[in-house]
């Protein structure tokens, strides 16, 4: 590893002046993210804290780095021993302790995960790896105990990249100011046009989060270098302010601009914190304002009146010394404790989750973080950091491809059913089948998936349509069967879906159907199938809660939200069967409402004494979901008589109930999509009906 002085001696970077209003700024940082996890009622907004984050590190980073490379001592050996020495001490012992209570609590499929997700946390890549598992506000993301390790992930590869790429830029004379420009616009191009796309690939992805960080280093960059005209610029500010807000004659000394900096930064942050939701669309456009206003509360310095009197108060400042452990611990605790609960858990466990992380972030940042940091260099201390963590790397890739290791409740467990409840990943994303078998590539953030060359049957629809598909695609039944889909859309022309308040271009999957039925003829059998209720009724089921999902005319005619679902989806049923083809749409199955594996197996250790669930629901309750759906599903057909209607409730229900697990069989994967040897079972008896070859 190169530097820029190789007969350097160690300790020679030299860091910025210590404000503690800085510290102050993390404190806000951190405890927005904790309370937004914690209760995220209570602030929408918090999950910016992140972005906060970004930029704080962006300038203290390239402070340094600047600072360094202009008086020709920096290192870029010394600089990542500093990072190791910073990053390693906490984030070891959150993994490890991490890996020893999940051994204690999880079934064996989520121990095999947590394996992965540690090992990806080793090499700082969760952001990489959780992009194509799930989005980062999904349901599911909330049982991955290691789930917040995506912004670390990116941190550390900004730190890796960006100070190597100014050492080259400098070393080529490149001007550094147009580096910084460059890198950033394109980034944030990049973010901007992402969001439109495919926004879980956008919020995990590095290039379009870097410059936030990107953002933090042309600040620092300003900072170092401020040029007479920018200086005279900012006198006129502050003395056209002083004038605006006083009656006596400025006095030329900053604080006015400085404070009135300082006021809209907070202005920015408190509105992001309140009125940024998830279903706006993050990051994207949004992003830009806790970027800015992060910025505008740095440059206003340590003495502007907020900066002084609020974030360099003695207990927000020691938020701010412990936040990176802290931001380490709560999500495990909080994470944790919903898995044993089996769903949300009560407001007075997650405030004792909350305050078991602040009392480890202290004693980790004491114990462990300060004296290790802060000690004098020693490449042993570095060496034996990076055993430690290759170590535990390994301990996690070794858990994951044993499937779970050992597990204390092996005897009790029916690993049969356990087998059933793995999320069929094969069956969720495009696996390249559709391009080497069909020479056909799908879109962004769509799934494309076949397994014959000359497909009979297609697939239409979101991840439903994916779950009916997996038998199929698996080979677990001859059917030559071809999907295209999208993850919480409907195949509709004229509509889309809304997923809060960001259009998730569900409009182009019909693009994409008639794309696959132009070039490939084999196709005669199109099945249409999508989630039911959710999508119109502002609801999901059991322990969903609210959905935040609606669908929207695309010509912005106002209709409701049954007519648009009934006139989509009639209007593609016409525009197929001009084509010939054999229609058939699948009636959704019902939804279980709860966790499949609290019907197969109680877990070790829990918080709230719950008994082994019976995995069924009244059928009564079922019908009374499905009521509009269904009504609206005969206007569709009554629209298109042609069209064939195929109902799986007598596989899942009887006169009474409706049930999760029958004859051995577990019909569910989690709360609503229904497994693999459901996929079979419907699949088998529509072929028995004739209504696929």
């Amino acid at each position: 590893m190169g530097s820029t002085n190789q007969t350097m001696p160690a300790n020679t970077l030299s860091h910025p002046k210590y404000r503690a209003d800085i510290d102050g700024l993390r404190a806000i940082a951190v405890l927005s993210v904790v309370i937004f996890h914690a209760a995220p009622n209570w602030l929408r907004g918090g999950f910016i804290g992140v972005d906060i984050f970004f930029v704080i590190s962006g300038f203290l980073i390239s402070t340094i780095i600047f600072s360094n490379l202009e008086s020709n001592t920096f290192s870029l050996q010394e600089f990542y021993v500093r990072r190791v020495k910073r990053i390693f001490p906490a984030l070891i012992l959150m993994l490890t302790t991490t890996f020893a209570f999940g051994w204690w609590v999880l079934l064996p499929d989520e121990f095999a995960q947590l394996g992965k997700h540690i090992t990806a946390g080793v090499f700082f890549v969760s952001n990489l790896v959780l992009w194509s598992e799930a989005g980062y506000f999904d349901a599911a993301a909330e049982t991955k105990p290691l789930l917040h390790l995506w912004s670390l992930g990116i941190e550390e590869q900004f730190y890796i990249l960006w100070p190597a790429l100014l050492l080259l830029a400098r070393k080529r004379k490149y001007n550094l100011l147009t580096t910084i420009v460059a890198v950033g616009a394109i980034s944030l191009a990049l973010n901007l046009k992402g969001i439109k796309n495919n926004a879980t690939a956008t919020f995990y992805s590095p290039q379009t989060r870097i410059w936030e960080l990107v953002a933090g280093s042309l600040l620092a960059w300003m900072n170092l270098h401020t040029h007479s005209k920018l200086g005279n610029l900012k006198n006129t500010l502050d003395n056209w302010l002083h004038r605006a807000l006083y009656t006596n004659n400025p006095k030329g000394d900053g604080k006015t601009l400085s404070n009135t900096l300082s006021v809209f930064g907070v202005a920015l942050l408190v509105f992001g914190l309140l009125k940024i939701e998830p279903n706006l669309g993050f990051p994207g456009k949004w992003a830009i304002v806790p970027v800015l206003g992060t910025i505008f509360i740095i440059a206003a310095g340590e003495q502007s009146w907020f900066n002084r009197l609020i974030l360099s108060n003695r207990l927000v400042v020691w938020f701010g010394l412990i936040s990176f452990p802290l931001y380490l611990w709560h999500w495990p605790f909080l994470s944790f404790a919903r898995i044993m609960e089996e769903g949300p858990p009560d407001a007075y466990i997650r405030a004792a989750a909350v305050l078991l992380a602040i009392i480890f972030a202290w004693l980790t940042y004491r114990l462990i973080e300060k004296p290790i940091r802060f000690r004098a260099s020693s490449q042993w201390t570095t060496g034996v950091l990076c055993s430690l963590m290759v170590s535990a790397g390994a301990l996690g890739f070794f858990t994951f491809r044993q499937d779970g290791l050992g597990f204390p409740m092996l005897s009790q467990i029916d690993h049969h059913l356990l087998d059933q409840i793995r999320e069929p990943l094969n069956t969720r994303l495009s696996d390249g089948s559709c391009e080497n078998l069909l020479d056909f590539a799908i879109g962004p953030g769509a799934v494309c998936l076949t397994n014959n060359s000359a497909p009979e049957v297609l697939f239409v629809g979101d991840s439903h349509a994916m779950s009916i598909n997996s038998a199929a695609h698996l080979g677990k039944i001859p059917i030559k069967s071809m999907l295209i889909g999208l993850h919480g859309c409907l195949p509709f022309k004229n509509y889309s879906v809304l997923d809060g308040k960001l259009d998730k271009g569900c409009n182009a999957l019909v693009d994409q159907l008639f794309a696959v039925l132009g070039s490939h003829p084999s196709i005669k059998t199109v099945l249409l199938n999508t989630r039911g209720p959710v999508y119109f009724s502002g609801s999901g089921y059991g322990i969903e809660g609210t959905s935040n999902y609606s669908i929207i005319a695309l010509n912005g005619q106002n209709s409701s939200q049954e007519d648009m679902f009934h006139h989509g989806y009639s209007q593609l049923a016409k525009d197929l069967l001009r084509l010939n083809k054999n229609v058939v749409f699948i009636i959704d199955p019902p939804e279980l409402g709860e966790n499949p594996k609290g019907c197969i197996v109680r877990r070790p250790v829990f918080i709230s004494d719950k008994p082994l669930s019976l995995c069924i629901q009244e059928k009564e309750k079922v019908i009374s979901r499905q009521s509009i759906y269904r009504d609206l599903i005969k206007k569709i057909s009554n629209d298109n008589p042609q069209m064939k209607i195929y109902d799986p409730i007598d596989i899942f229900c009887d006169s009474t109930v409706c049930h999760g697990k029958k004859n051995g069989r577990l019909l569910y994967w989690d709360d609503d999509h229904i497994s693999i040897e459901a996929s079979l079972l419907i699949l088998n008896d529509m072929r028995q009906k004739a209504l696929i070859p």
